[in-house]
């Protein structure tokens, strides 16, 4: 069996993606935008790549990190903040048209539950996406790109909000007053359960599919936000009188029976 990954995108989640992989048995080679990162990668044992992918088309060495890899995880976010807007649809069409030259035969494309936008209620795999963002729309279109294929096969993967580490919405929220929507429901996963959704694909060659990884559990946000604040020690975000709980419950049937989800959302990190 081929045991070789590549992930292109070794940031927040591909690096740590990348070290408990490579713990796991799996050949990591990654990529990074950053010549400075390439030496970090190195001493983990991961086998680095300088990739960068643009409107104007693909740099680097891409041919280098695909090399006898069998299976690909995209983990590009879209850049849409500042002067970094880019046409991200335009990115991955170089990537996808790139691929078809490769020996890359499965994909794993890591997007967000952002393609569902405002819709309110329960929400599951079958449920039509309805982005309101920007970045929602252009993550929406990229997934189509790898759909509407049969080569590479790819699985969808739409993260909810992500937590773990140094990363938590209530450092932005601490303190705030008059916050809308106290009564939404909070949709997050732990880093490390993304971690182990992924590997649970790859162990289980679940591809061709699409699933939403979220935490089961689905607080409102005006108690969890204060719950979170309360641990840290923060001054607590303040919301609007709201009735009854609303906007969207992220749900994945499809993951309802199996056990990979380890770390609370209201765990400290």
């Amino acid at each position: 069996m081929n045991n070789r990954i590549a992930i292109l995108g070794c940031g927040w989640l591909g690096l740590p993606l990348a070290e408990y992989l490579q713990k796991k048995g799996y050949r990591i080679q990654g990529s990074t935008t950053s010549k400075e990162k390439l030496g970090i990668l190195q001493n983990k044992g991961i086998e680095p790549f300088l990739v960068s992918l643009s409107e104007k088309g693909i740099l680097g060495d891409l041919v280098g990190l695909l090399s006898g890899v069998d299976i690909l995880i995209i983990n590009i976010p879209p850049k849409l903040r500042g002067s970094e807007q880019e046409d991200y649809v335009l990115k991955m069409k170089f990537l996808h048209k790139a691929l078809q030259d490769t020996g890359i035969s499965k994909v794993i494309f890591v997007s967000s539950t952002s393609v569902y936008g405002d819709l309110q209620g329960e929400v599951t795999e079958a449920t039509p996406p309805r982005p309101a963002s920007k970045s929602g729309s252009q993550l929406l279109a990229a997934e189509g790109l790898f759909q509407n294929v049969k080569s590479p096969k790819t699985t969808i993967v739409r993260f909810g909000g992500l937590i773990g580490n140094d990363r938590h919405p209530i450092r932005h929220l601490t303190g705030k007053k008059g916050l809308e929507n106290g009564q939404d429901y909070v949709n997050l996963i732990h880093l490390n359960d993304c971690i182990r959704l992924l590997e649970h694909i790859i162990m289980n060659n679940w591809w061709g599919e699409i699933f939403n990884a979220v935490y089961p559990h689905h607080p409102i946000k005006a108690e969890y936000y204060r719950s979170e604040a309360l641990k840290r020690k923060l001054p607590s975000p303040e919301y609007e009188p709201g009735m009854g709980a609303k906007g969207k419950k992220i749900l994945s049937p499809a993951l309802s029976n199996v056990k990979m989800f380890r770390y609370e959302t209201s765990i400290v990190t």
